[in-house]
């Protein structure tokens, strides 16, 4: 056989055959006396072997320590124990080994008694070896660092003339490891089989456990880092744990971005002071006012890392609950005419994607990409002896990075020397209502482009359903397959929930499943959360929704209705409410612009989740 340069590793596996001699047993210790090794060369597939028997070469501890005699390599089939080794002046090593007194063990000793079993191997981890004589048939190697692991009983020991003692049942496949760089050896198709698939599966659970710790790693705020550890220890796939991390980031608010604040300290702090103290940086007064404003707003950054362009307003204050008629926030409260009950409120766009389950990242820092599987490996239905096509499941990520929100409100400087908790609430609501309005609008129809994240509308491979070339009245079969798009994806599951505006549910209400049927498929009103269903399946209802869409000659009258899995609707967010003021702007009139700013991002995890009608006609 001709050679080639191939590194061998060391760890090596192989076996060699011997006989047992019958007049070394001993029935009464039920021991025998074999040899298991010698320095007679044996030919491999790679090279003549040669076993070096010199004390330095040789690793006996594995067998002096009660190393198992086996059958047929298997080490299920145990049926004995070495109970000494030693190594002769012939350069022969031998053992006696004692048969155990199992059924399986007397049945094996009574062949070896009655001289039906003779063949004996032995398996070995080949450490270190080293070129000795090139040859044209082969080359020859004295192996200088070998540690034999068990002894076997073997039925038929392999082909001889590649000079393996193994058994015939092993197929004379055990996996060679690699030997020295200086090395040479033949290349055999089995042995790099089985090192490709060896290395295919190190590499995938290599790559396991980096995804595992990276996503663990992103979420570290929300206990990431720990519930990466309990799942790599209970055996979960990347997919597993990040829906179970998604799932935890969600519904568990990011309790490091919080500064410790107290119930009481909560209620303490005052919009009004931290405005006041911004629009009047030269009163003395003022800035002692909004002291523990300050305070909190300089803790929070300290979390965030960056300062605040204004005031930042903690997560504390942002949750807490403020009751008309309670005690002040501090300070001392200031008589008043304003009648609260009688105090008529914008009427706004109702809030409804949280509600129907998108999930909120909070307290995030730097860019986020979450990864998401876009291709599943294949099956493949293949004959006897035949080999699957190779194929793998294919991965991209979704990226969210910081875009900032902002709203303004201009106040009057005596409103904002007033400390009546509700004024109080009123500019406090009145901020962070408009821009939770504003997001809620970007995650229904955001356009992606000016600064602006995209909305559910706007993200491209989400399910398509036309009314017509003109737009069309919506029916029970529009409805009926927007839930199809998504549910043939196999995307039916989780928070599914239909979107979409008041004059579409109106326009519902009236319509007939089927003619004649008398069943609407809108049968009901929106409760006051403005949630009602569509034939049976739970729809939010909500102005935030477009109704001036385009289709053909429908100009700008057009309305959308979304299904869709809201729980792969994500919304990032970064830091907290950042609160600045403007005196100047509206000096003249003696009122000052209180700017608020949020970062935020908007992503959706798989388009398929999502189908849209954008042309219900409801005139």
């Amino acid at each position: 056989m001709a050679a080639m340069n191939k590194t061998i590793k060391p760890g090596t596996r192989v076996e060699r055959a011997f006989q047992v001699e019958r007049a070394q047993i001993s029935e009464d210790a039920r021991t025998v006396e074999l040899a298991f090794s010698s320095e007679t060369p044996y030919e491999r597939w790679w090279g003549i072997e040669i076993l070096d028997h010199s004390p330095q070469s040789i690793r006996l501890g594995r067998l002096t320590s009660g190393g198992p005699l086996l059958m047929d390599h298997d080490t299920r089939d145990h049926v004995g124990v070495i109970e000494s080794v030693r190594i002769d002046a012939d350069q022969v090593g031998r053992a006696v080994v004692r048969f155990g007194k199992s059924a399986r063990a007397e049945e094996i000793w009574q062949d070896v008694k009655d001289g039906i079993r003779r063949n004996v191997s032995v398996g070995y981890m080949i450490h270190k070896a080293q070129l000795i004589e090139t040859g044209d048939e082969a080359d020859s190697y004295r192996v200088t660092d070998w540690e034999p692991m068990e002894v076997s009983l073997v039925s038929v020991p392999a082909d001889a003339t590649v000079g393996v003692g193994r058994s015939a049942a092993d197929g004379g496949d055990h996996p060679i490891l690699s030997l020295p760089m200086e090395t040479k050896i033949m290349s055999e198709i089995t042995q790099t089989h089985v090192d490709e698939a060896r290395a295919s599966a190190v590499a995938d659970s290599n790559k396991r456990v980096a995804d595992i710790i990276a996503i663990g790693e992103m979420f570290a705020k929300s206990g990431g880092e720990k519930m990466a550890a309990e799942a790599l220890r209970a055996g979960k796939s990347v997919d597993e744990f990040r829906a179970d991390m998604l799932k935890h980031a969600a519904n568990k608010p990011q309790n490091t971005a919080d500064i410790g604040l107290t119930e009481k300290e909560a209620k303490r702090f005052s919009f009004l002071r931290a405005i006041n103290s911004l629009s009047n940086p030269g009163d003395r007064k003022a800035q002692e006012a909004a002291g523990f404003e300050r305070e909190c707003s300089d803790a929070f950054a300290g979390k965030l890392g960056r300062a605040a362009q204004g005031f930042f307003v903690p997560h504390e204050v942002q949750r807490r609950d403020l009751t008309v008629g309670t005690a002040t926030a501090g300070g001392n409260t200031v008589a008043t005419n304003l009648l609260a009950a009688s105090f008529i409120e914008l009427l706004r766009n109702r809030m409804m994607v949280t509600k129907l389950g998108a999930q909120m990242l909070t307290g995030l820092s730097g860019s986020i990409a979450i990864p998401r599987q876009t291709g599943a490996a294949t099956a493949y239905w293949v004959a006897e002896s035949g080999a699957p096509t190779e194929s793998a499941a294919a991965f991209d990520q979704v990226a969210m990075a910081p875009k900032t929100v902002g709203a303004f409100s201009d106040i009057s400087r005596k409103l904002l020397l007033q400390s009546s908790i509700d004024v109080e609430g009123f500019v406090r609501n009145d901020l962070a209502s408009v821009l939770a309005i504003a997001i809620d609008l970007a995650a229904i129809n955001g356009s992606g482009s000016n600064n602006q994240p995209t909305g559910i509308l706007n993200t491209s491979g989400i399910g398509d359903v036309a009314g017509g070339t003109n737009g069309a009245a919506p029916t029970w079969a529009h409805i009926v397959e927007l839930w199809s798009d998504v549910a043939v994806a196999n995307a039916d599951f989780g928070s599914t929930g239909y979107l979409t505006n008041a004059k579409v549910a109106g326009k519902l209400m009236t319509t007939d499943k089927a003619s004649g049927a008398a069943q609407f498929v809108c049968p009901a009103f929106p409760d006051a959360n403005g949630m009602t269903n569509f034939g049976g399946a739970r729809a939010g209802i909500s102005n935030q929704v477009p109704s001036n869409l385009t289709k053909g000659s429908a100009s700008g009258v057009a309305s959308a209705i979304i299904f869709g899995n809201f729980a792969d609707l994500i919304i990032g967010e970064w830091g907290t409410l950042d609160l600045m003021v403007d005196p100047y702007t509206g000096s003249t009139s003696g009122t000052v612009r209180v700017v608020a700013l949020q970062d935020v991002d908007i992503a959706v995890r798989h388009a398929v989740s999502f189908s849209a009608m954008l042309d219900a006609l409801t005139a």
